[in-house]
């Protein structure tokens, strides 16, 4: 039982693969976008996995957990119970902090409740999740919401001509009646003209019942002033209550909690203290400066806490986090923020012999960061476990015990294993990653002229401390700097905010629906719908599965989903359309021998070659350029990764001139081959008189760039300034540069000194 064993797995594009994959070591698997990776790794190994381990449950508890179908395999065997460390962001309310999601904020109240002075209570009395630590003004939230009267109301008008403005309380409607019908206030006279009491009323007042006439008889309605019924009808309630609450939340304001100041504690968790510092105190200091408050607490009954809480911070500090404070709010986390917060989770465990499934784990991070993340998987493979790691990064591929490399190719041309085996002969294998891994790009020797200057002045938001930077035009410019040195607040929040015509080209989903695929949202379905509309007479509306032409029995979603009450639900082909979505008779039409649903099952390499329109060529030229000729025209964008999100974007902005891109790390998920063909893009961009900005860590991209700016030195507070501004091959002499030692040593140069 010394591997997991794998036979015939057929998931996806897998061509009935059988592999050994050693535990106990660190295996890592590569190959381009779409080739299969993904397939073995987490729709194989991980999902059997994670069902097996759910059928150990009761059935009340399995139907309390996610749900996995079992993989498409001959046999799966010697598995161990899996952790899948994921790029899904973590989410979560206002409520979820770093500090309770890595379990640090719990042995910080426990401290508290031991050493702190004055006494509070029990670890409780300092949870702002906990009704005895929360402040009751905010109920632990450190905000107060409010209804914006500047907004709700026009004082200007009578109740009769319309003074309340929020959305249902419209002259004659039913909440608008309260107030009329109440006999509190003359309907006709402005409210610029009420008097304190008639406004606070108005307000916050309490009135005799108003009566209404239903069909039932005589209603009586308690009279409530506006802001109390507005808190209580919206302000209160979940999201999910009201369809008509995020438009009436436009009409709102938000302040910090007056009370405990944004705090969210009560007034006794914040008095008590150690060394002077109160809990909420220590929760807003970056990571890196807590680890040094926290070693001066040198107590005799605390020194086990302490123990716990410094090997938790200092395993965020070497994951590259050490920016981050306790209390920033897990919704504001990005996707590789949120898989190192879960790293640090599963560091402090004391299982063994466990399987740890990594989806890209340096995503996001700065060449200097990746070592430390190197550093933190064998620390998780030395405890006895099996570490399994979907990557790219030549150094992450550098470390593993074991390789596997999936191709040849994407998508049909992919799903077979072209090499199994150890580093050293992965460089000598006749793979495109084993090319890649013996290429080494040189820096660029011609940078191109700007033909102008974009400027941000004086940017301040977040981290940055005065900002002031020009960006060129005319060229491509990559911004650089480790993770939250204040790279994404600068291009993403200032400059946008100050170029607003910029073309953003982010990772952000396209389309949630099984509905939208590659098809839709660039255009090429209106195309082909016309196309088959002409050659067989008919409406256009017939070919798609969203209108006249969807399956009745499955509405176009060629599956059939049946309700099993307590039991695991089932998802089966639809029996009618056996899938296809469409009515029979839409499949009898053909264009040059291919039905709609033939054109949807194929990927975009093999439409292009199909088409021989204008319109549809020139769209599927483009989904091609951008290294995503593998995905099949009817492919769900719900199942798109956010590099293959981003890539789709750009694939339907590429035909402009004249404009500014903006790029955020288009390198994610990208096979170093593909990392070479979107240079390629973006020169061709730029060439076409465009101005590209990246914000960008791989170093083949620095080395293609004509401008480079660089942010830091640090992350966080430590961050914030412009290190460098200038080409490339400046860079390389910059001091103090974190992305310049890195450059150097990438290029086989010496150090210069530490920065």
């Amino acid at each position: 039982m010394s591997h997991i064993e794998i036979t015939g797995a057929r998931e996806n594009n897998l061509k009935n693969v059988s592999l050994k994959i050693p535990k106990g070591r660190i295996t890592v698997f590569t190959g381009v976008s779409g080739s299969g990776k993904s397939s073995i790794v987490f729709d194989t190994i991980a999902t059997e996995s994670q069902r097996q381990l759910n059928e150990t449950f009761s059935t009340f508890a399995r139907n309390r957990l996610p749900r996995h179908g079992r993989p498409d395999a001959d046999a799966i065997e010697n598995l161990s119970a899996a952790v899948v460390v994921g790029q899904r962001r973590l989410g979560g309310n206002s409520r979820s902090t770093v500090g309770t999601i890595t379990d640090i904020h719990p042995l910080l109240r426990l401290l508290y409740s031991r050493v702190g002075t004055p006494p509070a209570g029990y670890s409780n009395a300092f949870s702002f999740n906990d009704p005895t630590g929360m402040c009751p003004e905010c109920e632990g939230i450190g905000r107060k919401t409010a209804l914006d009267l500047g907004l709700a109301i026009d004082r200007t008008r009578s109740l009769n001509e319309g003074a309340i403005l929020l959305p249902g309380f419209g002259v004659g409607t039913w909440f608008w009646k309260t107030f009329a019908r109440s006999g509190l206030f003359d309907n006709d006279r402005k409210l610029a003209d009420y008097s304190e009491k008639e406004w606070n009323t108005l307000l916050r007042g309490q009135g005799p019942d108003v009566s209404f006439e239903t069909q039932g008889g005589t209603a009586p309605q308690k009279y409530e002033g506006l802001i109390d019924k507005f808190d209580r009808l919206y302000i209160k309630k979940d999201v999910e209550t009201t369809a008509r609450r995020e438009t009436l939340l436009t009409f709102v304001s938000t302040l910090t909690c007056p009370l405990c100041r944004g705090a969210r504690l009560s007034q006794a968790a914040l008095a008590s203290r150690i060394n002077g510092r109160n809990i909420a105190e220590l929760s807003a200091m970056e990571a890196w400066n807590l680890v040094d408050v926290i070693a001066e607490i040198t107590e005799p009954v605390a020194e086990t806490m302490v123990a716990a809480i410094l090997d938790r911070l200092r395993h965020l500090v070497s994951i590259g986090l050490g920016y981050l404070s306790l209390d920033r709010e897990t919704v504001t986390l990005s996707g590789g923020e949120s898989q190192r917060i879960k790293i640090v989770r599963h560091l402090g465990s004391s299982l063994t012999d466990m399987t740890y499934i990594f989806d890209e784990p340096t995503v996001g991070l700065h060449p200097r960061d990746v070592t430390r993340m190197n550093g933190l998987l064998r620390e998780l493979r030395d405890k006895g476990n099996t570490v399994i790691v979907v990557e790219h990064d030549r150094d992450v591929i550098g470390i593993a015990d074991h390789v596997v490399d999936v191709g040849p190719r994407a998508g049909a041309h992919g799903g077979e294993i072209v090499y199994e085996g150890d580093v050293t002969g992965l460089h000598g294998a006749d793979t495109l990653t084993g090319r890649h891994m013996r290429e080494n790009p040189p820096l660029k020797t011609f940078f191109r002229e700007p033909t102008g200057t974009l400027t941000v002045t004086g940017a301040t938001t977040h981290n940055l401390r005065n900002v002031t930077v020009g960006f060129p035009t005319g060229v491509l410019t990559v911004v650089t700097g480790v993770a939250g040195s204040g790279k994404s607040t600068l291009v993403n929040e200032v400059f946008l905010a100050r170029h607003p015509g910029a073309v953003v080209i982010d990772q952000s989903a396209v389309g949630t629906s099984i509905r939208s695929n590659p098809a839709t949202y660039t255009g090429l379905m209106d195309e082909v719908r016309r196309l088959f509309a002409v050659a067989g007479g008919v409406s256009p509306a017939l070919f798609s599965f969203n209108s006249k032409g969807a399956c009745p029995n499955c509405q176009g979603l060629g599956v059939v989903y049946t309700d099993l009450a307590f039991m695991e639900g089932v998802t089966s082909r639809c029996e009618v359309c056996r899938g296809r979505r469409f009515r029979q008779e839409v499949l009898r039409h053909t264009l040059r021998g291919r039905s709609v649903h033939d054109v949807l099952e194929m990927t975009a390499a093999e439409a292009a070659e199909f088409f021989t329109e204008t319109k549809p060529r020139r769209v599927l030229r483009a989904v091609n350029e951008v290294g995503l000729g593998y995905l099949k025209l009817g492919q769900p964008l719900s199942s798109l990764s956010g590099g293959e999100c981003q890539r789709i974007k750009l694939a339907g902005e590429l035909r402009k001139t004249g404009s500014v891109y903006v790029m955020d790390e288009p390198t994610t998920g990208l096979h170093m081959s593909d990392v070479k063909h979107l240079l390629t893009i973006m020169d061709s961009l730029v060439d076409g008189g465009n101005t590209v900005i990246v914000i960008e860590h791989n170093l083949d991209v620095v080395k293609n760039a004509d401008w480079v700016v660089d942010l830091g030195p640090d992350g966080g507070g430590r961050g914030g300034t412009v290190v460098f501004e200038g080409t490339p091959g400046r860079l390389l002499e910059a001091t103090g540069s974190f992305t310049a030692e890195h450059l150097r040593r990438d290029l086989g140069l010496p150090p210069l000194s530490p920065p």
